[in-house]
């Protein structure tokens, strides 16, 4: 394929290819506009997404528009930024070319920002029979699933059966983890006897397992107990210091403890960097994170450089790389962008030093954890403080607008409005010949 496929205009300008538009692709790009450098911006997806809130499209809290915002929308007003919808095949360092599904790209300096993806830890099994939520389609894939069994355990007369399809089993007890758990537990107590009033609700369960010995890993210990307790208050279940092994679609197996019935499991256990095919094993951490220097280049490379979910900067004070949180990104996108542009002017660069603002979860109706950085809370006030500090995150005035009405309906009413499933193609209801 020849550059030209992706008619790209010529131009005696550096050029910096993007790949990936999460919290740091975006954020690159949006600091180098205006830079004198020709910029182009490359996603599989025409669209940026809200992750922190995938978990409220799981819960049917908000529709999946809410959180998904348009590239080339965000975009309108910066002419500079070229966009291009393709998945990206492989890197060329020595040619300095991108190969992508709809031809080849070269740069003068390349962004890594494609993001992380659901890490299975090689359950294979696990990998098939689960369900990931790492975007917006898979969030959507979640509720499905569990709408469907309970509409399928309305009309089973066999109770094993019944119990396997209410029972929901999320594994990783992260902020994904708990703040999912919170969610269904509120749909188990407020929504679900009222859409299936035949259905004896009390025998949903919601089980939370977690491989260490607290919830929460990255938090304080005190916002990790609370939020245990939060969760309990709620009749979620939680298995800590328990390993998941396998999964066939039906039974979970744990390393020295009983197996769990279950049509559904949610993994939100690990994660493990997008790959790019063209790079040697040596740059690439086990879970597939670059390896990047205090100026984000990749190792062994002056010109390439990874930010985001898919680099591991990796130091005495943190042994294993920053947290892959959107702070992180988008502070290492602006450093990034600030070097080049200072590059250019002949300026030095400056090493990358993370700031921790701190960390938030919320539990359910009202509960939240909140450790900020001289401050830590719990309660009603840090469920307040994750409210105003997630809306003020969200693109668009139209985005926050819907997201706040959903969130004081919700909040009036104890109740989601979005409860819609989408039926695949091919799909038949399951029954007994």
């Amino acid at each position: 394929m020849q550059e030209s496929m992706l008619n790209i205009p010529d131009t005696n300008r550096e050029r910096v290819v993007i790949i990936g538009c999460g919290f740091a692709g975006l954020e690159m790009a949006k600091r180098l506009k205006k830079s004198n450098f020709q910029v182009v911006l490359i996603d599989k997806n025409n669209y940026h997404q809200f992750q922190p809130l995938f978990y409220q499209v799981a819960t049917a809290g908000l529709e999946p528009r809410d959180i998904s915002f348009p590239i080339r929308k965000i975009f309108h007003e910066q002419k500079d930024i070229i966009i291009r919808i393709s998945e990206v095949i492989g890197i060329n360092a020595e040619s300095k070319t991108v190969e992508t599904t709809i031809g080849n790209l070269k740069y003068d300096h390349l962004v890594l920002a494609q993001g992380a993806t659901t890490s299975y830890f090689g359950l294979n099994n696990v990998e098939k029979f689960s369900q990931p939520m790492k975007s917006v389609i898979e969030a959507l894939e979640v509720l499905n699933s569990i709408l469907h069994n309970l509409e399928d355990a309305l009309v089973n007369t066999d109770p094993e059966n019944v119990d396997e399809l209410t029972k929901i089993v999320i594994v990783g007890g992260g902020p994904t983890g708990v703040e999912l758990s919170g969610a269904l537990a509120e749909m188990k107590r407020y929504v679900f006897p009222k859409d299936y009033p035949e259905l004896d609700c009390s025998r949903i369960r919601i089980i939370l397992v977690e491989a260490s010995s607290r919830l929460l890993g990255g938090s304080s210990e005190k916002s990790s107990i609370k939020a245990e307790k939060f969760l309990k208050k709620l009749g979620v279940e939680i298995m800590k210091d328990t390993l998941v092994v396998d999964y066939d679609g039906s039974t979970i197996k744990l390393k020295d403890k009983d197996s769990i019935k279950s049509k559904t499991l949610i993994w939100a256990a690990g994660i493990k960097g997008n790959e790019i095919q063209g790079f040697p094993k040596e740059v690439s951490t086990k879970s597939k994170l670059l390896i990047v220097d205090q100026f984000h280049r990749v190792k062994g490379y002056n010109n390439i450089y990874a930010i985001g979910d898919v680099a591991a900067m990796i130091s005495d004070k943190w042994p294993a790389g920053y947290p892959q949180v959107a702070q992180v990104a988008i502070q290492s996108a602006r450093n990034l962008a600030s070097n080049l542009i200072n590059e250019k002017k002949g300026r030095n660069s400056k090493p990358f030093h993370y700031f921790d603002w701190g960390t938030m979860a919320t539990v359910g109706r009202n509960k939240a954890v909140v450790d900020l950085k001289y401050i830590k809370f719990q309660g009603v006030i840090a469920w307040f403080a994750w409210m105003f500090i997630h809306l003020r995150s969200i693109f668009g005035v139209k985005n926050k607008i819907l997201i706040l009405i959903n969130w004081i309906w919700s909040y009036i009413t104890y109740d989601q409005s979005l409860r819609l499933t989408f039926l695949p193609k091919n799909f038949r209801f399951s029954r007994k010949d």
